[in-house]
C-alpha cells in the first residue's frame, strides 16, 4: 500500500466541508420522532386516514413505481 501525502491545510478544509453536510443531515433527521408521533396523534383522532403498506405499494404500482 502506497502513503499519500495530504497537507494540512487541503485536510482541514475536507473536515470543515464533512463537519458542515453532518451538521445539515444532523438537522434534516432531528424532528423525525416528533414528526411521527404528530403523524400517528393525527392518524388515531381521525383528521387523517392511515394508509397501510399494502395500500401504499397498490398506489404507487398503479403510477408505474416498480415495488420490491
Amino acid at each position: 500500500m502506497e502513503t499519500v501525502i495530504v497537507p494540512k491545510a487541503k485536510l482541514q478544509v475536507v473536515l470543515s466541508d464533512v463537519e458542515r453536510l453532518v451538521s445539515h443531515f444532523e438537522d434534516l433527521v432531528e424532528d423525525q420522532d416528533q414528526i411521527a408521533e404528530q403523524r400517528l396523534e393525527d392518524i388515531k383522532s381521525e383528521k387523517v386516514k392511515g394508509r397501510s403498506e399494502e395500500e401504499l405499494n397498490k398506489y404507487l404500482k398503479a403510477r408505474g413505481v416498480k415495488v420490491a
